[in-house]
C-alpha cells in the first residue's frame, strides 16, 4: 500500500469518526424533543422543567466549547475526542436510568459537557486530515451529513423508542460510542500545543450564558419582574463584561479577540447563531405543537420531520460542490433565504391545525440550512491558521449553541400559555425568520475564501 493510499484511508477513517461524533451530538438534542411529553408524564415537571432537559445540554455545550477548543489545541484533537466520547458514554447511562427529572437534568449537564469536548476536536481532526481547501470543503459537507442524518432519524427514532420507553432514547447512544472508540484507535496522533488554560474566562463564560438562559427560561414561569430572574440577568451581564475584559488582557485567552478581525469570521458567527435559532428552535416548538396541540403520538410526530431531514441530507452532500463552483456566498445566501421561506409557510399555516404544513415548511428550513452551513464552516476554518482550528471551531459552535439555547428559552416562554399556543408559535417563527433574514443580508458580503496564514494571537 502506497503512502498516498495509506493517507487517504486514514483520512477517510478520520472523517467517518468525526461524522459519527457530529451525528451523536446532534441526535441527543433532536431525539429528546419528541420524548419530552412522555418524560414529563413519567417524571413530572412544568414546561420550564422540560425546557431544562434540552437547555441543560445546550447550555453546558455552549458554555464549555471555548474551553474545549483550547483543550483540543493543548492536548491534541485525538486525545480530546477520546475524553469526550468516554464522558458522553457515562452520561448517557445516567440519563437512561434517571429516577427523577432533577437527576435527568444533572446527567444532561454532564452529557452536554462531553459533547462540547467532542465537537471542536472532530472539526480539528478534519482540518488535520484534509490540507487542501477543496477537499476539506467536500469533507465538511460529508461531516455535516452526520448532523443531517441525525435530523433524519432523530425525531422518527425518538418517536419509535419513546413509544416503547423514553429511556431508550439515551440508551441508543451506547453502541455508537463504542464504535467511535474503536475507530479512534486508527486515527493518527494529533499534535499538541501546550498553553495555559483561561480559568477566569471560563468561569465568566459560564456566568454569562447561565445567567442569560436561566433568566429567559424561569422568566416565563416566575415572571420577568421576579427578583430571581432579574438577578440572573444581572449576573449574565456582569459575566459578559468580565469575560471581555479578561479576553482582552491576558496572554492566553480562551477566545482570542483577533479571531474576530476577518470579516468572513464575523459573518459566519452571525449565520451560525441564526441557523440554530431557526433550526433547533422550530423543531422544539413544532414537536410540542404536534403532540400537545394536535394530540399526535411521538412516532407520528417524528415522521412529520422525516422528509425535511431527507432533503437536509441531500443539501449537505451537494453543498461542497456548490461552494467549490460558486464560492461560499451563493450557497449561504440561497440556503438562508430558503429557510426564511419555510418559516413564512409555518407562520401563515399555523392556525390550520394540520401537520401537513409543518411537514412542508420543515422541508424548506431543513434543506436551506443544510446547504448554507458547510460553506460557512469552511469560511471559519479558512480564516485561521491550522494551529488555531480547534479554537476557531469552538468559537463558531459556541455562537451556534447559544443561538439554539436562547431560541428554546425564548420560544418556550412564548408558547407556555396553552390557550394562546398558536399565537406564540407564530411569534416564535417570525422572530426566527427575522434573525435568519438579517444573517442572509450579512452573508452577501462574504468574500472569496483564502487561506489565512497570519497569526491570530
Amino acid at each position: 500500500m502506497t503512502s498516498t493510499t495509506t493517507a487517504t484511508t486514514r483520512a477517510g477513517r478520520t472523517l467517518a469518526l468525526a461524522s459519527l461524533g457530529f451525528f451523536l451530538i446532534t441526535l441527543d438534542i433532536l431525539i429528546v424533543n419528541v420524548a419530552l411529553t412522555r418524560i414529563g408524564r413519567d417524571l413530572g415537571g412544568s414546561t420550564s422543567g422540560l425546557q431544562w432537559v434540552i437547555d441543560a445540554y445546550t447550555l453546558m455545550f455552549a458554555s464549555l466549547l471555548l474551553f474545549a477548543g483550547n483543550l483540543s489545541d493543548r492536548i491534541g484533537a485525538k486525545k480530546a475526542l477520546g475524553w469526550g466520547i468516554a464522558g458522553f458514554l457515562v452520561a448517557s447511562i445516567g440519563c437512561a436510568v434517571a429516577p427523577s427529572l432533577g437527576v435527568l437534568i444533572a446527567a444532561r449537564v454532564v452529557q452536554g459537557s462531553a459533547a462540547a469536548i467532542m465537537l471542536p476536536a472532530s472539526m480539528a481532526l478534519i482540518r488535520e486530515a484534509y490540507q487542501d481547501a477543496k477537499e476539506r470543503a467536500h469533507a465538511l459537507g460529508i461531516w455535516a451529513v452526520g448532523g443531517a442524518v441525525a435530523g433524519a432519524v432523530g425525531p422518527v427514532l425518538g418517536g419509535a423508542l419513546t413509544t416503547l420507553d423514553w429511556r431508550l432514547v439515551f440508551a441508543i447512544n451506547l453502541p455508537v460510542c463504542v464504535v467511535m472508540l474503536v475507530l479512534l484507535r486508527s486515527v493518527q496522533k494529533s499534535a499538541a500545543r501546550p498553553t495555559p488554560f483561561d480559568w477566569g474566562g471560563q468561569i465568566a463564560a459560564l456566568a454569562t450564558l447561565g445567567g442569560l438562559v436561566f433568566g429567559l427560561i424561569e422568566g416565563g414561569s416566575l415572571g420577568f419582574g421576579s427578583p430571581l430572574v432579574i438577578g440572573a440577568f444581572i449576573v449574565g451581564a456582569a459575566g459578559l463584561v468580565v469575560f471581555l475584559v479578561i479576553q482582552g488582557r491576558i496572554r492566553h485567552p480562551m477566545m482570542p479577540l483577533p479571531l474576530f478581525r476577518p470579516r468572513g469570521m464575523r459573518i459566519a458567527l452571525l449565520v451560525g447563531f441564526a441557523f440554530m435559532v431557526g433550526n433547533f428552535g422550530t423543531v422544539f416548538v413544532n414537536s410540542l405543537y404536534l403532540q400537545q396541540h394536535l394530540g399526535m403520538t411521538p412516532l407520528l410526530a417524528g415522521l412529520v420531520f422525516l422528509p425535511s431531514a431527507a432533503f437536509a441530507v441531500t443539501g449537505n452532500i451537494i453543498s461542497g460542490t456548490l461552494a467549490n463552483r460558486y464560492g461560499a456566498r451563493v450557497p449561504v445566501v440561497f440556503g438562508l433565504l430558503t429557510m426564511v421561506t419555510g418559516l413564512v409557510i409555518l407562520v401563515l399555516t399555523a392556525p390550520l391545525g394540520s401537520p401537513w404544513p409543518i411537514l412542508v415548511g420543515s422541508i424548506f428550513t431543513g434543506a436551506g440550512g443544510s446547504v448554507a452551513m458547510p460553506p460557512v464552516t469552511s469560511v471559519v476554518l479558512a480564516s485561521v491558521p491550522a494551529e488555531r482550528s480547534g479554537t476557531a471551531s469552538a468559537v463558531f459552535n459556541t455562537f451556534r449553541q447559544v443561538g439554539g439555547a436562547v431560541a428554546i428559552a425564548v420560544f418556550g416562554v412564548l408558547i407556555a400559555d396553552r390557550t394562546h399556543f398558536v399565537a406564540g408559535m407564530q411569534t416564535s417563527f417570525i422572530v426566527a425568520g427575522t434573525v435568519i433574514l438579517a444573517a442572509a443580508i450579512a452573508a452577501v458580503f462574504i468574500r472569496p475564501a483564502t487561506e489565512n496564514t497570519r497569526p491570530t494571537s
